[in-house]
């Protein structure tokens, strides 16, 4: 346990990712979460974990609902300096949920496995308030309140600034998949090249979220980065039929990282001066421009992936 919890990526031969943490519980979980979940999912609950032992310094099995109290505690910060954004200190509250999700997510596997010292899940579904009547849901406040919001967009002249501060076609590529056709950042990563189908004009989505597929349109702009990338800048020695790859490096050849391209992002915001400009914001950016034009609310659910048509209801009608 001494090493506990130390992070660790494994890529198979068939280019499978998992992680390891070093301890055989929590490690089976996240083989579990491998299995049932795609992979930025199984990142994110990863990282989550790792982040909550880190601060209890506990065996998973001597967790108790005051050590996850204390973690988020932890997780808010010093109260004396608070954000003038949202007027909160430490972590935002969504990321915070998150982590309590992944997890109470695990001790609700290590209870159902029946094998464990685990007989309770030690984080609580919420706090019960002095509200009368409903159900026990109704009268239980969360233990973490998530305002509300949605993501900034870019204005015409801030997305051209970006796409102007990019230094590749296979950086322009991306960017403009996720700002003219709405892809996720997983998305865009995600592609194949039998996903792109240059004569329609359209692009198939297979590694959408939740494993649901789709087609989408894309824009002649994004096709011409694309065929630019692809003539003069993809290395030939690249093994994969992921269409974005590392240009060069110990890793050139190799499918592109989450972390690469918000590490290309984040260095095209700082060249174009723009304070904001996620791979989020630019996917809602596009949905936003779409309804703004008169696309319908059910085609736009379409073009987003969206299961629920009230995934959409924060688009502005159009106008």
């Amino acid at each position: 346990m001494s090493s506990f919890p130390c992070l660790a990526r494994l890529v198979s031969g068939s280019g499978q990712v998992r992680y390891r943490l070093g301890d055989g519980l929590v490690d089976r979980y996240l083989e579990f979460v491998a299995g049932r979940c795609r992979p930025n999912t199984l990142r994110a609950v990863a990282f989550d974990l790792k982040a909550f032992f880190a601060v209890t310094g506990k065996d998973p099995v001597e967790v108790t609902s005051a050590d996850v109290f204390e973690f988020l505690a932890h997780q808010r910060g010093d109260r004396t300096v608070v954000r003038l954004a949202d007027r909160e200190s430490g972590l935002s509250a969504r990321t915070i949920a998150r982590r309590l999700s992944s997890v109470s997510g695990l001790y609700a596997y290590l209870v159902a496995r029946g094998d464990t010292p685990v007989q309770v899940n030690p984080v609580p579904r919420g706090l019960l308030t002095r509200r009368q009547g409903g159900s026990r849901r109704s009268r239980t406040a969360p233990l973490v309140r998530v305002p509300r919001t949605l993501p900034r967009i870019l204005s015409p002249r801030e997305a051209d600034r970006l796409v102007g501060a990019l230094r590749t076609h296979r950086d322009r590529a991306m960017v403009l998949a996720m700002l003219l056709a709405g892809l996720r950042r997983c998305e865009v990563l995600g592609l194949r090249f039998c996903d792109v189908q240059v004569a329609d004009r359209r692009l198939v989505v297979v590694e959408g979220k939740g494993g649901h597929h789709r087609v989408v349109p894309a824009a002649n702009r994004f096709f011409g980065a694309l065929g630019a990338y692809l003539h003069d800048e993809r290395p030939e020695v690249a093994g994969t039929d992921r269409v974005f790859v590392v240009l060069k490096g110990p890793r050139r050849g190799l499918p592109l990282s989450a972390e690469g391209l918000d590490e290309i992002l984040a260095g095209a915001r700082r060249r174009a001066g723009l304070e904001h400009a996620t791979c989020h914001e630019l996917r809602h950016t596009c949905l936003t421009r779409l309804r703004e034009a008169g696309m319908a609310l059910e085609a736009v659910q379409a073009q987003a992936g969206h299961l629920s048509i009230e995934a959409g209801q924060g688009l502005p009608a159009p106008g």
